[in-house]
């Protein structure tokens, strides 16, 4: 901030100036339902090419849905071979609209195979958080590796925690110590169990007194199992904040307040009653 323009700053009020500084902490959040066309990275990457560019306003994180490229697939061995055509990809639109953008995506590691989310930056530099709970129901266990570490990346002073999909049905893994203030969670989840999508992200959204952000795909995959979306934001409370219309594409701006989180948490500081524990990777 220049010197005159915060000399001006300083002379106002201490109310008016905690409502600048918490509104300049706010974080725009684009999250995006979409019908993901079964194993075509191709035409996956411009649809959602063309979701990205259609965004009129400034938004700082775009969120994407679990394997955004492919669906869920468990062909890593046809698949993983175009990771660093998708990360291009990630980057360049990260860099077009300035801002992060998220989704996992089919990566080979060491010999091994991940189901990763990429946390793109505009700079072009990114975080990787391997998926930890593997889905043995469908399968994944046998063809991916299992993730060992968390990530909590930061933007604009917002610590974040990104997890995938199954990841959902495990409290501990997305337990809060007081170390983020949204959890994000991309899924390719099936609509024959989407009731346990949303009560278990009303769970995480209180338990943890943080803000939850949960995509999900729309329409059928290859197996001919069926999506209905059900993305959703919910704030710290448990109530929705933005939702989106069962089986239908989407585009959702919202911005979170960051001031209102604050306020919440010291209202009702549950954290403090937490259990203390320790998770062995």
């Amino acid at each position: 901030m220049k010197y005159n323009r915060l000399s001006k700053f300083l002379k106002l009020g201490k109310s008016k100036r905690n409502r600048i500084f918490f509104r300049k902490m706010n974080l725009k959040v684009t999250i995006i339902q979409a019908n993901l066309i079964w194993e075509n990275i191709e035409e996956n990457l411009q649809c959602f090419s063309e979701k990205i560019k259609s965004l009129k306003e400034e938004t700082d994180l775009i969120v994407l849905p679990e394997m955004f490229a492919t669906g869920f697939s468990m062909k890593p061995n046809k698949f993983a071979k175009f990771a660093n055509l998708q990360i291009k990809w990630l980057s360049e639109h990260a860099l077009m609209k300035n801002t992060v953008i998220t989704g996992s995506i089919i990566r080979e590691e060491k010999g091994s195979f991940y189901n990763s989310l990429i946390w793109m930056k505009p700079d072009g530099t990114y975080d990787i958080y391997n998926k930890r709970h593997l889905f043995s129901f469908a399968g994944e266990d046998k063809y991916y590796a299992q993730g060992e570490k968390q990530l909590i990346t930061n933007l604009k002073d917002w610590k974040i925690k990104p997890l995938i999909c199954y990841d959902l049905r495990f409290p501990v893994w997305s337990r809060n110590k007081n170390d983020y203030d949204i959890l994000i969670y991309v899924a390719n989840w099936p609509e024959a169990r989407i009731e346990a999508w949303k009560t278990l992200l009303f769970a995480r959204a209180i338990e943890n007194q943080a803000y939850v952000i949960a995509v999900n795909r729309v329409g059928d995959d290859g197996n001919g199992i069926a999506h209905s979306g059900d993305s959703l934001i919910i704030d710290p409370k448990g109530n929705v904040i933005c939702g989106f219309e069962p089986f239908k594409e989407g585009i959702e701006t919202i911005e979170l307040n960051y001031n209102a989180l604050l306020i919440f948490r010291k209202k009702f500081p549950a954290s403090n009653d937490a259990d203390n524990f320790m998770i062995n990777c």
